[in-house]
């Protein structure tokens, strides 16, 4: 059975509000402090611990450097003044693994007191746009005013790249430095409701512009350039073309959704399956659609492992040098599980592809993107060898894995993943990225246009073949 991944990704983009609670929000936004100092450091004790015990890639930590890290961080927690500094401060311990499946996240009592876009008579959505800091949403009324395409060049008075590097990146656990990048400047102005900023903005007409903004709940609800909720599949012709958007793994009514448009799929001369939001969700909800769009009967995932522990191996280990492994098993076993370097690979077998009542095997065309993750990622996995399927787009998140959950204290969990997934020959994803086929970035241009340059060019493939 594929194993369901279990990815925060969205509460990383989108910080959520409890509608219920906002009136007590504006009114009553002191920040909890009710944690003791013997609970802090069990806290971050707690997460160094499972992350030295459960962490899949403990071996690519600098350990030394790790548990120096930990030493320092029981000073600065225990002076934490609020709750929130407080796992803000585990979440920046975290953050030095460098994993897009190993975080910490806030208790709801802190995390319905963060805002990421509300500013009260301002709302603003940011994107890593060409490397800067774009504003590309923006509540309608204000779209004069703040106009969407605008650059954001200073916070608080600090170049925006350094206030990113000092205030925000240090606090993201991103497997790879581009998606590290792209949330840096989602979140370059989340922050707790009352806190204020003033940011220094650069028109699309070469204008500058300087404006005092305040975390506090906007009643605004129109956004520009307006946006369509996020269905769990949307689907298009265009012309002979099936555009069609699977934006979650994370239920099994995606097949059935599916299965309902293969009528046109069966008259269509090509397939577009967008994949750009797709943050993940179960393994296998992926790989039955990808059964409609091959022949195979086999399909061929991730290869799996995950670290093995046998402590009498690491007991034994403490006596032995690296010279002694030299043509010596045993020894070398030894030093291994000393090193906490000794993988428990599962074991593999393909996916048996099930009876389809219809099977599609046309051009096709997946869309990535730097949000395409986890489940989404093993989908592009399973399809690496179908010969009529490309990539086009961008860089893959770089992130997969089957996250350990576990409390906190003061109501908030930490997740350390626990699993490592490579391609069947060996290939390594999870850093890195799945790279497009063909790659399409979209520009600032594209914004200002309200283009998406990734779907045209995968129409202009289509229609070529």
């Amino acid at each position: 059975m594929r194993t369901m991944k279990v990815l925060a990704l969205f509460s990383i983009l989108c910080c959520s509000v409890n509608l219920a609670t906002a009136e007590q929000i504006t009114a009553n936004h002191k920040m909890p402090d009710n944690l003791t100092v013997e609970e802090k450091i069990f806290g971050l004790s707690k997460l160094w611990q499972e992350v030295n015990y459960n962490f899949v890639y403990l071996e690519k930590v600098d350990r030394k450097a790790w548990d120096q890290s930990y030493q320092s961080a029981i000073q600065t927690v225990m002076n934490t003044e609020s709750d929130y500094e407080y796992y803000r401060e585990l979440q920046k311990f975290c953050a030095l693994l460098g994993d897009g499946h190993t975080n910490v996240y806030l208790p709801q009592s802190i995390d319905t007191l963060i805002y990421i876009s509300d500013f009260g008579e301002y709302r603003l959505f940011l994107e890593n746009v060409d490397g800067q800091a774009i504003i590309v949403r923006v509540n309608k009324s204000k779209k004069d005013v703040l106009p969407v395409g605008s650059r954001i060049l200073e916070v608080n008075r600090i170049p925006v790249w350094d206030y990113i590097d000092r205030y925000v990146a240090p606090y993201i656990g991103s497997s790879t430095d581009y998606v590290l990048k792209d949330l840096a400047v989602m979140r370059l102005l989340e922050g707790p409701v009352g806190e204020t900023y003033s940011i220094k903005i650069m028109k699309p007409d070469g204008s500058t512009a300087t404006f005092d903004l305040k975390h506090e709940r906007s009643n605004e609800k129109e956004i520009y350039p307006p946006q369509e909720p996020v269905k769990l599949m949307d689907f298009k012709m265009y012309d002979q073309i099936v555009y069609v958007a699977l934006n979650s793994f994370r239920s099994n009514s995606l097949d059935s959704l599916f299965a309902g448009i293969l009528p046109q799929l069966k008259r269509a001369k090509g397939l577009i399956i967008d994949l750009r939001v797709n943050s993940g969700g179960n393994t296998g909800v992926g790989v039955n659609i990808l059964e409609y769009i091959t022949r195979d009967s086999l399909l061929y995932g991730p290869v799996s492992m995950s670290r093995e522990h046998i402590p009498v191996f690491k007991a034994w280990g403490n006596s032995v040098n690296p010279a002694d492994t030299t043509g010596n098993y045993w020894k070398k076993k030894c030093l291994l599980y000393n090193q906490d370097r000794t993988y428990y690979t599962f074991e593999y077998s393909p996916w048996v592809c099930g009876p389809k009542s219809h099977r599609f095997v046309k051009p096709t065309v997946v869309l990535t993107g730097h949000l395409t993750a986890s489940a989404a990622e093993d989908f592009l996995v399973f399809a690496d060898n179908q010969e009529h399927i490309i990539r086009i787009g961008e860089k893959t998140y770089g992130s997969t894995g089957q996250p350990y959950v576990f409390n906190l204290p003061g109501g908030g969990f930490a997740i350390v993943c626990t699993k490592k997934d490579v391609f069947k020959d060996g290939r390594e994803f999870v850093g890195y990225g799945i790279a497009p086929h063909i790659e399409v970035k979209r520009s600032l241009q594209d914004y200002l246009d309200n283009r998406d340059p990734v779907l045209e060019k995968a129409l202009e493939y289509l229609n070529e073949k």
